[in-house]
């Protein structure tokens, strides 16, 4: 059912704080707040709610928190406790007095980035049309982009052999406490000395002993899914719940660190995939690939995302820029006129070949358009600072969707970090402006 804020009561109030009294209502999250269309994210994500059932959460608190998290790149933890303390957080997610205790449960945050899925493009398109309001997004900025690929990486540690085999071992016997299936050995304490001594003997450059841990651990992985499979035989409950654990494990167990061919580089999380994009600091991550769109040029405001998109499957990157393109134009409502890309794009499937210009090409390069393909590079950091003030540096929330949903989040947070940055600038000169006018006043007034 669809939220409802409940009415103040004078009785209860009346000895409260105000929020809109003990801050200061100038502050740039104060005028974001006001700049927001709250009515319509509330509109477009009222079919997402069913008319029977309690009343949920109001759009505007969980969609506040949601905002807030990325802005400041906060945990789900850390966001809720920073609102207990902060009366700016609070005015921001609607309240009107000031609240002692956070009044829902951290894990609603969790349900609704479940719940809006792919609604979260029109947080998107909120803060693109809140930059466009307030003069730091020009309609003419959104004709000339650059797009490129990244990695958001996973929250998994290096997946070497003998710690995934670890991993499959813990994860299995955790599984088996919680159903409560009796095995005959966990082997849960010769796979950890197994897996320490494994990394010690590589690191020693000892591989012969490094090869008979990882056997040892092999071998007492293939013992407990044997055991496993054994005891839930039969129990349809017990086997829906243990096939893709044992799957996982299976093809865990049977990889080799140099075939070709799928791999399962995490046990919790099988949906991580081995990326090299070049880099000497890091010549593979493990992770899902992300698609950005930015401006080409330099809006008053800075530079603006104008689309963000997980890429499953690790597919060239070429073969997406035209799905690519299409969602820009559908989320921005501007045709875009030409679109700037690096090497790798070599090949693209674009629908306006012509209007795509590839990081050091000569034919048709030249006057404005060779000055826009030098600031092709321009969309680094911009990348960078989605990763590092950000969340797009490291994602932790599970699945496909948690991937989907942290990266085009981590777009509205730092477009919202430009914005509030932009209203900060225009605080200062309006105040400026403001003591000038009135210094020169001072300076014109005839002495008595």
């Amino acid at each position: 059912m669809r939220p409802k804020k409940p009415e103040a009561t004078m009785s209860g109030d009346l000895f409260r704080a105000r929020l809109d009294q003990i801050i200061n209502m100038k502050n740039e999250l104060v005028q974001l707040a006001g700049r927001l269309d709250w009515e319509w994210i509330d509109g477009e994500i009222a079919p997402l709610y069913s008319d029977k059932g309690r009343p949920g959460i109001e759009t505007r608190f969980a969609i506040g928190l949601l905002l807030l998290k990325h802005i400041y790149g906060l945990s789900d933890e850390g966001v809720c406790e920073r609102w207990v303390f902060d009366p700016y957080f609070q005015y921001f997610t609607g309240e009107e007095f000031f609240q002692h205790a956070f009044p829902h449960e951290r894990s609603d945050l969790s349900h609704w980035r479940k719940r809006l899925g792919d609604k979260l493009e029109v947080l998107l398109a909120e803060s693109l049309r809140v930059a466009h309001e307030s003069g730091a997004l020009r309609s003419k900025d959104l004709a000339r982009v650059t797009v490129d690929t990244t990695v958001q990486p996973k929250n998994v540690t290096f997946p070497t052999d003998a710690k995934l085999l670890h991993a499959a071992i813990k994860g299995l016997n955790r599984l088996v406490h919680q159903h409560g299936v009796r095995l005959r050995q966990s082997y849960v304490r010769i796979a950890k000395r197994a897996a320490m001594m494994a990394g010690r003997y590589a690191h020693a450059k000892q591989f012969n002993r490094h090869r008979r841990e990882l056997r040892i651990l092999r071998t007492r992985l293939g013992r407990l899914i044997r055991d496993i499979r054994r005891k839930i035989a039969g129990q349809h409950t017990l086997e829906a719940a243990f096939t893709q654990p044992l799957a996982c494990a299976s093809q865990i167990r049977s990889q080799q660190q140099r075939q070709r061919g799928w791999k399962l580089y995490s046990f919790h999380a099988p949906e991580v995939e081995c990326i090299g994009k070049g880099k000497a600091s890091a010549p593979w991550e493990f992770g899902v690939k992300v698609s950005i769109v930015t401006t080409n040029a330099r809006a008053p405001g800075g530079q603006f995302v104008l689309h963000a998109k997980a890429l499953p499957g690790r597919p060239y990157d070429g073969h997406t820029l035209r799905a690519v393109i299409e969602d820009t134009q559908r989320l921005t409502g501007r045709e875009i006129e030409r679109a700037y890309v690096d090497k790798g794009y070599r090949g693209h499937d674009a629908l306006k070949p012509r209007s795509v210009f590839v990081s050091g090409q000569k034919r048709g390069v030249f006057g404005v358009i060779n000055r826009e393909l030098r600031r092709r590079s321009a969309i680094e950091p911009v990348i960078g600072h989605m990763k590092a003030e950000g969340h797009l540096g490291r994602c932790y929330l599970k699945g496909r969707a948690g991937d989907a949903a942290n990266a085009i989040l981590s777009a509205v947070g730092y477009n919202l970090r430009r914005v509030l940055a932009w209203l900060r600038v225009l605080l200062r000169i309006i105040v400026y402006a403001l003591l000038s006018t009135f210094a020169a006043q001072m300076e014109l007034k005839p002495a008595s």
